[in-house]
């Protein structure tokens, strides 16, 4: 039996451990996503008005007015995935818990599988399964089916405002660099501003997904310069 909790009592951290930086990472990466959204919605129509008018009172309009519709639509998109990866966890939750009642002799033997696709012998993975079923019986069987923590669900609030406000503030630079700068140097600014700002999101993002962190700066900054030359293109087509 004691080398029996031994193998127990590491299970249980590592678990809390994953499930406290997979809610750290989802809203990171929200917030990651929503900065190069804003980014490049913002730059997009910015680029589009600014050839087809001068007026730089119309251009800010314009693009404040996507700054806000960019932030607040990434924060409801992230809203609803989250919220329905979160009803789906608790779905999956409910039909274990029912399973419990019905075929616990089932549920017992996924564990015990579990543990022996781990390397363990079939008779030690048997009692391990018996030890935590006898203990935490939901709790066992949601962590080793489905990876989760029992009430340890995704926030949809959190990757809401991370999303909200990193649209918001990524939508800033483009919008800043057009409006704030003389307007000899507004075009120049602004695509300096899109460029930093895209290799800096695409640097976060590499780092957030242990990513190559060359390839995703190189794939943002070509991404930014297309969008920048298509509207361009528009506004000129206008």
């Amino acid at each position: 039996m004691e080398s029996t909790q031994k193998r127990v009592i590491p299970f249980k951290g590592r678990k809390k451990t994953q499930a406290t930086m997979e809610e750290k990472l989802n809203t990171l990466r929200a917030g990651v996503l929503g900065s190069n959204d804003g980014i490049l919605t913002v730059v997009g129509v910015l680029f589009s008005v600014a050839v087809a008018t001068t007026n730089q009172f119309t251009i800010f309009i314009a693009g404040l007015a996507d700054l806000l519709a960019c932030a607040f639509s990434m924060a409801s998109g992230e809203y609803a995935s989250v919220s329905t990866q979160k009803d789906t966890e608790k779905a999956a939750v409910a039909t274990e818990r029912q399973l419990l009642k019905t075929n616990y002799e089932q549920e017992l033997v996924a564990v015990a599988a579990y543990y022996e696709e781990k390397g363990v012998t079939k008779a030690t993975a048997i009692e391990i399964a018996t030890d935590l079923m006898s203990k935490k019986p939901l709790e066992t069987v949601i962590n080793v089916k489905y990876g989760l923590k029992l009430d340890r669900y995704m926030n949809p609030w959190s990757a809401a405002f991370s999303s909200l406000f990193s649209a918001a503030a990524g939508g800033i630079f483009p919008l800043a660099a057009m409006t704030l700068s003389p307007v000899a140097f507004q075009w120049p600014a602004t695509i300096l501003a899109v460029c930093l700002s895209v290799s800096l999101t695409g640097y976060l993002s590499a780092r957030l997904g242990d990513g190559l962190v060359k390839v995703a700066i190189y794939r943002n900054l070509i991404v930014g310069i297309v969008t920048m030359i298509i509207h361009y293109s528009v506004g000129i087509l206008l």
